[in-house]
């Protein structure tokens, strides 16, 4: 015996619906950026689709508390591991970052990654991913998103304060980094499973790729696998959160709503896992 996982889905996305007139702030921590999904099909109501399951709902209820966290589900056998992990934006309140994981894991299993073994997808405020291949702790620097805004002539003060910026970025230390110079405006970040020489060297690649690829562009994005740097020039994009205290209400009224509706999911699974249990089945959590 299996729980499903389309029930937990379904759920998320009702609770999230529950703020039905979200701040144009908050609108745009949750706005899409990119998604994508292994070609790899699990058997629906398998013990891999339980486990994913029980992944989801752990990184949903560990965005309540940390910007960043990571889990292994194991089985009873190899195949019906999961691993997964999300990375919130650095500079976002926890009642935001809940908000966008759960996001996130309710587009899994809908429009996005329906039935796959993997998927991944970025909002503007975060980073979810799962797998059935251990991808935690891997350092990976494949191009996954590029997004180059129009060029309107090369004007060198406003690209020389581009490069001051993403410089300052590349010589700055931790996961998240914000820089500024008048009209420009910096961020990159890693994901929190990189060790720092590793976060250093995936943001050296994509700021390289940046100033090399978007050239004289009035904005630039480039996401690797495992982290990412934009720019933006005469305020094309705002890429911080500056005005989290006008949303301040609703979205804290969204994480407690989050929070409270977790607590009665957390009880399903459990209650779930014991009947399968009961029923043959073994599976495990493990905070890695």
């Amino acid at each position: 015996m299996a729980t499903t996982l389309g029930p937990v889905l379904s759920f998320l996305t009702f609770l999230l619906s529950l703020s039905s007139s979200p701040l144009p702030s908050l609108s745009a921590v949750n706005t899409f950026v990119y998604g994508g999904c292994s070609q790899i099909k699990y058997t629906p109501n398998s013990p891999y689709e339980s486990n994913l399951n029980s992944l989801l709902t752990s990184l949903v209820n560990s965005a309540t508390y940390s910007s960043y966290n990571k889990f292994t589900i194991s089985g009873s056998s190899p195949q019906d591991v999961v691993y997964g992990l999300y990375q919130c934006r650095g500079d976002l309140a926890m009642p935001d970052c809940a908000t966008c994981v759960a996001r996130s894991v309710s587009q899994f299993g809908g429009v996005l990654c329906p039935g796959t073994c993997g998927g991944a997808i970025q909002l503007e405020g975060c980073f979810v991913k799962y797998d059935n291949a251990t991808f935690i702790g891997v350092e990976d620097k494949t191009v996954v998103m590029k997004k180059c805004g129009p060029s309107v002539g090369y004007k060198s003060d406003v690209m020389n304060r581009r490069d001051a910026v993403l410089g300052s970025l590349g010589g700055s230390g931790g996961l998240y980094r914000v820089g500024g110079s008048e009209d420009v405006q910096g961020v990159a970040q890693c994901v929190g499973d990189l060790s720092v020489g590793e976060c250093q060297d995936c943001l050296s690649e994509a700021i390289g790729r940046l100033k090399s690829d978007c050239g004289g562009a009035v904005f630039g994005d480039m996401f690797l696998a495992k982290c990412y740097a934009r720019y933006s020039t005469s305020g094309a994009h705002v890429y911080t959160k500056n005005n989290h205290d006008s949303s301040n209400g609703d979205s804290e009224k969204t994480f407690a709503i989050i929070i409270g509706l977790l607590a009665g999911v957390a009880l399903l699974i459990i209650f779930l896992s014991f009947l399968r249990k009961i029923f043959g089945g073994n599976g495990g959590l493990v905070n890695s």
